[in-house]
Order: C-alpha cells, then sequence, then structure tokens
C-alpha cells in the first residue's frame, strides 16, 4: 500500500512539474511542447517508471548502463529512452543492443566515444542515433564534459566523421549541488552560437539539454529545450549499494 501511494505521488509530481515546465517556456516565448522533461529514475524501481507511463508520459533516463539495460526490456518499446552521462567505450554495444528503442545519448564528451557509438549502430543496422556533446561548463575535475574551448572540434567530428549519428546538440550537468549557476548555462548557450556558425546548424534544430530538479525553470528560461528531472518527480535517490561502475 505505501509503494503505491508514493507512486501515485510520482505522477502527481511529474503532472506539476510539466505544469512549471510548460510556464518557463512561455516566459521564454516558447510553446510548451518546444520543451522536453526526461523523468530519470536513477536508483527507482521498474514499477515507478510504468506508473509514470501509465499517466502518459514516454520519455525517461538513466545514468548507468546496468540500469537502462535492465529497465528497458521490462517496459514498452514506444518509451524514449535518454542515456546521460559519460559512457565508457566498453558500454556502448551492450547498451544498444539491449536498448533497440535507445532515443538519444546525453554525454558524448571524446572522439573515442563518439567513433565507437558510430561504428556500433552501423554493425547492428539500427537506425542512425542521436546524440549531444557533453560539454564541462563547470570547470570541475569531477565532471565529464569536453572544455567549452573544444566543443566546436567534437561537434564537427560528430557531423562530419559519425554518418550513423545525428549531432543534435549539448548537454551540461552543472555544479556539484546540482544547481548550475546562470554562468553554467550562459556558456552552453556561447557554445551552441559557435557551433551553429562553424557547422551552418540552423539555430532553432539545436537541441540544449541543461537544467535539472533544482534550476529547470531558469535552465528553460535561458534556452533549454531538454531538462532532466530525477528526485523532483521520484524522490530522494536510494543508494542501498553505492555503484561503482556506469
Amino acid at each position: 500500500m505505501a509503494a503505491a501511494a508514493v507512486e501515485g505521488a510520482a505522477a502527481t509530481a511529474l503532472r506539476t512539474v510539466l505544469a512549471r515546465a510548460a510556464g518557463a517556456a512561455e516566459r521564454s516565448g516558447r510553446a510548451a511542447e518546444a520543451v522536453r522533461v526526461v523523468a530519470v529514475g536513477k536508483t527507482k524501481p521498474v514499477s515507478m517508471l510504468r506508473q509514470l507511463y501509465d499517466a502518459g508520459h514516454r520519455c525517461f533516463g538513466e545514468n548507468y548502463v546496468q540500469e537502462i539495460v535492465t529497465k528497458a526490456p521490462q517496459l514498452p518499446e514506444d518509451i524514449q529512452w535518454h542515456f546521460i552521462g559519460h559512457l565508457q567505450s566498453n558500454k556502448v554495444k551492450p547498451l544498444l543492443a539491449a536498448v533497440p528503442n535507445l532515443h538519444m545519448v546525453e554525454g558524448v564528451d571524446n572522439v573515442k566515444v563518439a567513433n565507437h557509438l558510430d561504428r556500433a549502430v552501423s554493425s547492428l543496422g539500427r537506425d542512425p542515433l542521436k546524440v549531444l556533446v557533453q560539454v564541462n561548463t563547470s570547470g570541475e575535475e569531477s565532471k565529464s564534459g569536453i572544455d567549452p574551448s573544444r566543443c566546436v572540434e567534437l561537434a564537427k567530428h560528430v557531423k562530419l566523421a559519425c554518418p550513423h549519428l545525428i549531432f543534435s546538440g549539448l548537454m551540461t550537468i552543472g555544479m556539484k549541488d546540482y544547481s548550475s549557476t546562470p554562468e553554467n548555462f550562459k556558456a552552453l548557450v556561447k557554445c551552441k552560437l559557435e557551433i551553429c556558425k562553424a557547422i551552418d546548424m540552423p539555430t532553432e534544430q539545436f537541441e540544449l539539454s541543461m537544467g535539472m530538479s533544482g534550476d529547470f525553470e531558469q535552465a528553460i528560461e535561458m534556452g533549454s529545450t531538454s531538462v532532466r528531472i530525477g528526485s523532483t518527480i521520484f524522490g530522494p535517490r536510494e543508494y542501498p549499494n553505492k555503484k561503482t561502475n556506469q
């Protein structure tokens, strides 16, 4: 009974998040549909994700390969899965093989992983995969992501040298306390403009994944097209055994 109550609370929380995201989109002069809310179920059971699915949500994300490859087969195939964050090269093929409905990888932060993804998509005969280049906008050594000064270089590589990938934009994770400052967002917007100019990509086709539970409204107001919401929907993370590998 208690578990069902928690899951009901998650659906209610999702509705609130969607309404807040829609309001922020409107304040930035965009339609609510212009912003994607990715429900990030890290450490949460499949039953909880299923309840959001039953409430009509279709966009889910995970941070660990072992979680997404376990959860995805247990849930309907029309879910659009996002893998978020640093992806190790040796986990690329297992991820793509186990999650045929993987919609996007938000976390290409070097040429090596881009090349591995490109080859894996090709060898599995999948449709081209959307990817976002991850930028370390906070300068923290603990964060994955390419330095902003090298974002154009990596974006060009994905666009020109990885025919089985679709370069779709940029993402950033922000500060250690999971609340990015406007400077983080401004840095990502600056990278966006530099890349659009360098590869002649229309700005309206460019995705920016920035903003999480603590700052997603601000991120949307500053141009984010995709926000990654975990604890505000699902409640605090639960780490019975801390995961050490991606």
